[in-house]
């Protein structure tokens, strides 16, 4: 399954390379919101929460009540993620608030918003630089690898988010290798990002039972969506 992304800074939907370079910027949220209508899920990221520099919580709600989405992005509270589901979110994205600066997984956390919310309406978010977890706004890393934290968390989670960070905008493809691996590793639903840029790898990770995020090839219609 293909799931279009639409990453908010500063108000616009915009494309960053790596998380850090800012590729593109669009106002027209009406164009994208439809053209992106007839898809069962919408990935919706506020990268200034991530980052904490800010909110564009206005903008989700608005775009949570039109397209099914899943958010994420400066969720780091029952609190937050409680008014992101009520906004008409379907799922919260939760990354860097499950990791401990230490390198641990957050369990009690992710267990209390499991109690809490369900654990079919959270989605693990996975962000990895150089082979380890990255975390706010993937400014920063912890000594944890998606192999020793995926096993930890998979109870209190519908599925997993894994975004390869190094491929994050570039568009040069996803790394089948870990998606396989990552398979291998939980029963739950993985979606992944980072580098895609053509239907084949669509396909290919569909086969493998993966979901697939894209968001630079398909504003940059070099994926027709």
């Amino acid at each position: 399954m293909l799931i279009p992304s639409i990453d908010l800074l500063g108000g616009r939907i915009v494309q960053l390379v790596q998380g850090e370079k800012l590729r593109l910027a669009f106002d027209d949220f009406e164009y994208w919101i439809e053209k992106f209508s007839k898809y069962p899920l919408v990935q919706l990221i506020d990268l200034d929460g991530a980052m904490r520099q800010g909110s564009n919580a206005a903008l989700v709600a608005q775009i949570a009540k039109r397209l099914p989405c899943q958010v994420g992005g400066g969720i780091h509270s029952l609190e937050r993620a409680e008014e992101v589901l009520s906004s008409g979110a379907q799922r919260v994205i939760v990354g860097s608030a499950l990791f401990s600066d230490q390198g641990g997984v957050q369990t009690e956390f992710a267990a209390n918003l499991a109690s809490s919310l369900g654990a079919d309406r959270i989605v693990a978010g996975i962000d990895t630089k150089n082979g380890h977890i990255a975390v706010k706004g993937w400014k920063a890393e912890v000594s944890l690898t998606p192999d020793n934290a995926i096993p930890q968390l998979e109870p209190y989670v519908h599925g997993f988010l894994y975004t390869h960070v190094d491929g994050e905008g570039l568009m040069g493809g996803f790394p089948m290798g870990v998606a396989e691996r990552l398979r291998k590793i939980t029963a739950r639903q993985l979606i992944v990002a980072g580098g895609i840029r053509a239907q084949q790898e669509i396909d290919s990770l569909d086969a493998m039972g993966v979901d697939a995020v894209v968001g630079m090839a398909v504003y940059t219609e070099s994926l027709q969506v």
